[in-house]
């Protein structure tokens, strides 16, 4: 019976894509695979039976960084470009998934853009197959990183959005129709731009992620302020996932400006939902947005005024929900699933 181990490492962070991706891979895993085929996870301690009490784990220890034992799994995928945490070479088929390039579109330090991607190409190097979440972020790998010989593939994160429909007591609940974004909040989320956007309307904006950079949190309530919008910005900080589906599910428009995403999960939330999506064109975002999208090909503020004004305009015009959603059914987890079963399989 093959053991396909899932590296679920990085759940000790919440509230993070990162988080999402494994949560959301090992319960569609075990919804797709073979009877025959175990699914082992990866875990903290504090997680274990987070999957199910009788499904199989396998404890994380900080040692582990240093020297990995051989657990007898049949394959081991690598959720983390960077992760230390790896098994011993020539042990176990490797399947590393890589998210993004980041640190190259966010300008970081040269010193730390070369350490990022020295971690990444000797993960690259100990694996057997490299998938990357979109075709933006597989060129990237192969414009910077040497891929040498390693089989390739590009498989697309889902994004499944959970509801709660009968939930209706958000933390904050807005008293205008608003607007609405969702991310960590630091500086490559780009949120400082949106408050431009309440210029000339009654909307409220929403944003809410964990707050990853206090420093950025203010400005983005300073440019509000310098805009005369500043009581209709709210900056929740990390929500629930009732709050996330009733926001969603209540926004007038979902914004998502950033300048550097792998895939942009937030975003085929939205996109379930039918909303009209205003995105930046960097990095990944057009791939996933599609054409059913608005894009900011600036962040001018008349330039992104007028996008905006134009595409709800658009979309109130043209009543796209159901092709929005139907797009968004493509980016499924079961798919996202299906992608690693067949890779997993090639390998043992």
């Amino acid at each position: 019976m093959p053991r396909l181990l899932l590296d679920c490492e990085k759940m000790k962070y919440a509230n993070t894509g990162l988080y999402e991706f494994c949560k959301q891979l090992g319960f569609a895993l075990l919804k797709n695979k073979a009877a025959e085929e175990d699914i082992v996870f990866y875990m903290p301690k504090h997680l274990q039976g987070f999957f199910g009490e009788g499904e199989k784990y396998i404890k994380k220890n900080s040692l582990h960084k240093y020297w990995m034992p051989d657990f007898k799994t049949a394959v081991w995928h690598t959720t983390f470009q960077s992760t230390r945490y790896i098994p011993q070479r020539g042990k176990t088929p490797m399947v590393l998934t890589i998210h993004d390039l980041n640190c190259i579109h966010e300008k970081q330090p040269p010193a730390k853009v070369k350490a990022i991607l020295q971690s990444v190409q000797k993960n690259i190097d100990r694996a057997d197959h490299v998938v990357t979440i979109s075709q933006f972020v597989m060129n990237d790998v192969k414009t910077h990183l040497n891929l040498k010989d390693k089989k390739t593939s590009v498989v697309y994160n889902g994004g499944h959005l959970e509801h709660f429909p009968d939930f209706d007591t958000p933390g904050y609940r807005p008293g205008k129709p608003f607007l609405f974004s969702l991310g960590g909040v630091n500086a490559k989320k780009n949120f400082h731009v949106l408050p431009a956007l309440l210029m000339g309307n009654d909307y409220e904006l929403i944003i809410a992620g964990p707050i990853l950079d206090e420093q950025y949190k203010q400005l983005i309530l300073t440019t509000a302020q310098a805009h005369g919008v500043a009581h209709r910005v709210k900056v929740l900080g990390a929500i629930p996932y009732p709050d996330k589906y009733w926001y969603l599910r209540h926004c007038e428009g979902f914004l998502f400006p950033s300048i550097a995403e792998g895939f942009g999960i937030p975003v085929i939330e939205a996109m379930t939902m039918g909303k009209p999506c205003f995105l930046s064109t960097k990095t990944s975002l057009p791939e996933v947005g599609g054409t059913l999208s608005y894009y900011f090909q600036d962040f001018e503020p008349t330039t992104m005024q007028e996008v905006f004004r134009n595409g709800m305009q658009d979309y109130q015009q043209k009543h796209p929900a159901d092709a929005i959603k139907a797009y968004a059914a493509r980016f499924s987890y079961d798919n996202m699933a299906k992608g690693y079963l067949d890779i997993y399989r090639s390998l043992y």
